[in-house]
């Protein structure tokens, strides 16, 4: 008894709490943990010569791995590269200059990283492929038969950090608003030069932020699948994820083992970057005494505003631009025209039998999984805060596993563990719906339980002591105390799931099968048979899909819980 008190709270816990405890580690060992365990088990088994390690081995020594690793490696660093640059600037020119609508700046400087990433790569092809609505009217476009410049290993890097520029940009961003004013007032007395404060006093106090931002992006860009599955593919530029997406697409289970081994790099991969970044924060952040934080205090010339403008709409809106025009187009290779622009694509695209399911079959995917998770992270975010205990850590750990590692890792762990019948019931999941639906409650918990656990760190504890000892049971403490709370922060984890899982297309990529298609596949699919128009056509329904989501967190969230959504944070 007294070790169970220990493992699972202290003496004020009581019956009910430690079952709810209990229950949460089923939840999250069957849906995280053991699906996880099941690539390290396929990865280290024996190969076919019986040898220990045997897989392991055969698949490490093979060239595809070799050249795919080097490919994941040295673009994800050329792309963290374009990342730190395009970030550090707009996060500089956005941070230290006055002017007006900021935060629609933030927005667009946002929205690579809220567009979906087959959808970005998507628009960059038909923005600079010969057949350009834009380019071509501008006179820029390649000429007709020559390859678009994006498929290769430049453009692959390119749009990458171009994706996670604003990983980059959030996290100088955040350092800038903790200068102190009265450090750069005290040298504005002394009378050094604007520039001499920036290099000597501002850039340094970026320094931690601006790493661990270019760590996150390498993360990012190591677990990238779309933009190198639609530019490396045709491009003939292997990387890991498309790798494993290759080998299961052409051999299916068969290669499980191989698979794993590529999966348990770009984990590996990824766990180095976030370490790295854990240390950087830790060890190199500057503690600055609190003070009045700075604002600039002179509106930035309007040529420097223009200038910054220009650069943020030829990165967010001119691809989507030429996008939404090839969209308008009745079909491949007819240029585009106000004589020939019709919405025939959209049409067709809508009166498609698998796009219209695909559209039903993400929002009830992204849905449920939105409420599941809510509904998973109010009762654990209650334990973390409430009744910390051994037990409470260990899940809140175990539920960050699949947000940490690529998406790739993830779905490959969902074959090898519903891909055998259940215990008991014997069935599988594997080509079903519901083994989607668990890739999304496991990779995207943290959505929800990270923002309902900075509320409720923030709210007074007493009140549930003071229902406690007044003998309102869990229930009622966690219905009407705890939940009332947290609400504003729930509610933008649920908008977040959904906004993130309506265009997902790492997971379901691997996971899905006819009649359980997604929108991201059917992009994917749409594009990878040629038919651009209508792939352009159905990204920008996607796309507006998502930009309503957004408009509807900013009405129902407001100003309450802004801090959790990403334009606004």
């Amino acid at each position: 008894m007294a070790a169970d008190l220990h493992l699972l709270g202290d003496r004020r816990t009581g019956d009910g709490e430690r079952l709810l405890a209990i229950l949460l580690c089923l939840y999250v060992a069957s849906i995280t943990l053991w699906p996880m365990g099941q690539v390290l088990v396929t990865a280290f088994r024996p190969g076919d010569d019986g040898a220990p390690l045997g897989v392991l081995r055969d698949t490490l020594a093979a060239r595809a791995t070799g050249r795919a690793f080097m490919n994941t490696l040295t673009l994800s660093l050329a792309s963290v590269a374009i990342s730190v640059v395009l970030g550090g600037a707009l996060a500089l020119a956005v941070g230290l200059m006055r002017m007006r609508f900021r935060a629609v700046l933030s927005f667009l400087i946002l929205m690579p990283l809220i567009i979906p990433s087959q959808t970005l790569a998507l628009s960059w092809i038909e923005l600079m492929g010969s057949g350009s609505p834009i380019l071509r009217a501008l006179g820029l476009a390649p000429a007709q038969g020559q390859g678009n410049p994006l498929y290769s290993r430049s453009g692959i890097a390119l749009i990458m950090g171009i994706e996670h520029m604003p990983l980059v940009f959030i996290a100088i961003r955040a350092s800038l608003k903790s200068v102190p004013a009265d450090l750069i007032e005290a040298a504005r007395i002394a009378a050094i030069p604007p520039r001499r404060v920036l290099m000597r006093i501002i850039l340094p106090l970026t320094y931690p932020s601006a790493l661990a931002g270019a760590l996150l992006a390498f993360t990012a860009a190591v677990g990238n699948f779309g933009i190198p599955a639609l530019l490396g593919i045709p491009g003939r530029v292997p990387m890991l994820t498309t790798l494993i997406y290759q080998r299961l697409n052409g051999f299916g289970p068969a290669v499980a083992g191989q698979v794993a081994v590529l999966a348990l790099i770009l984990a590996a991969l990824a766990g180095m970057a976030l370490m790295l970044r854990h240390l950087a924060l830790r060890r190199l952040t500057l503690r600055i005494e609190a003070g009045r934080v700075f604002t600039p205090a002179h509106r930035a010339p309007l040529w420097a505003q223009g200038a910054l403008w220009v650069v943020v709409l030829v990165i967010a809106l001119l691809p989507l631009a030429a996008l939404t025009l090839t969209s308008l187009t009745p079909a491949i290779g007819v240029p585009f025209s106000i004589q020939v622009a019709s919405l025939d694509q959209y049409v067709r695209a809508w009166s498609n039998p698998a796009v219209s399911r695909a559209f039903l079959n993400s929002f009830t995917l992204s849905g449920l999984a939105a409420v599941i998770c809510v509904g998973v992270a109010l009762p654990l975010a209650y334990l973390l805060t409430r009744r910390p205990s051994p037990a409470a850590t260990l899940l809140d750990l175990s539920a960050e596993v699949p947000w940490v590692v690529p998406g790739t890792v993830v779905a490959l762990a969902m074959i090898l563990a519903f891909l055998p019948p259940l215990p008991l019931v014997g069935i599988s999941l594997y080509g079903t719906s519901a083994i989607i639906l668990i890739s999304y409650l496991a990779r995207f918990l943290p959505l929800a339980l990270r923002p309902v656990v900075a509320a409720a760190q923030n709210g007074d504890p007493g009140l549930d002591e003071a229902a406690r000892i007044a003998g309102i049971g869990l229930g009622g403490r966690i219905a009407r105390i705890f939940m009332p709370s947290v609400t504003p922060a729930a509610t933008a984890g649920a908008v977040l799931i959904l906004m993130t899982a309506m265009n997902e297309l790492t997971l379901s990529s691997l996971l899905w099968s006819s009649g359980h298609e997604t929108v991201g596949v059917m992009v994917f699919s749409l594009q990878y048979e040629g038919n651009s128009t209508a792939a352009a056509a159905v990204s920008v329904l996607s796309t507006l899909l998502l930009f309503t989501l957004c408009m509807f967190a900013e009405l129902i969230i407001g100003r309450t819980g802004s801090s959790t959504l990403p334009w606004r944070g």
